[in-house]
């Protein structure tokens, strides 16, 4: 994707239980000219941190691995959001795990926000809240 090319501040996910898998994409990209930020949550609200290496992360809340150490960015610094998710349908929406933080990051941000999706995890239409943001793009295989 031309937006992946150009960025060069983007917001990943650590993969966890059946999600699309990210922890190799991560590690090579800290190599490259990319800034990685991953997200943590903290009294109720996620938030992102930039990350050096791998080894930098361990399991936070709901054992999903986030940054040790904190390097804040601001919502507006990102050039693109590489995100998460259950399911997904043809217009760009998606479910999470029901808590909410993505919907809230999603208001914040300004820059492209792609989903990594397996095919099964697409579906014709998900019933959507008037606080659902939908993404710009979805990516299955």
């Amino acid at each position: 994707m031309p937006e992946f090319q150009q960025a060069n501040k983007i917001m990943f996910y650590a993969s966890f239980d059946n999600e699309v898998y990210t922890h190799d994409l991560i590690k090579e990209l800290i190599f490259q000219e990319k800034k990685i930020f991953l997200p943590y949550i903290y009294f109720g609200e996620m938030f992102f941190s930039y990350v050096n290496s791998f080894d930098e992360l361990r399991k936070g809340r709901y054992g999903i691995l986030e940054p040790k150490i904190i390097r804040g960015c601001s919502a507006f610094g990102l050039n693109m959001a590489i995100v998460p998710g259950i399911a997904f349908d043809k217009n760009n929406n998606r479910i999470g795990y029901g808590f909410g933080y993505y919907d809230k990051l999603f208001k914040k941000i300004k820059c492209p926000k792609v989903a990594l999706a397996y095919d099964f995890q697409i579906i014709e239409k998900i019933e959507t809240d008037s606080y659902d943001i939908p993404l710009d793009k979805i990516i299955s295989d």
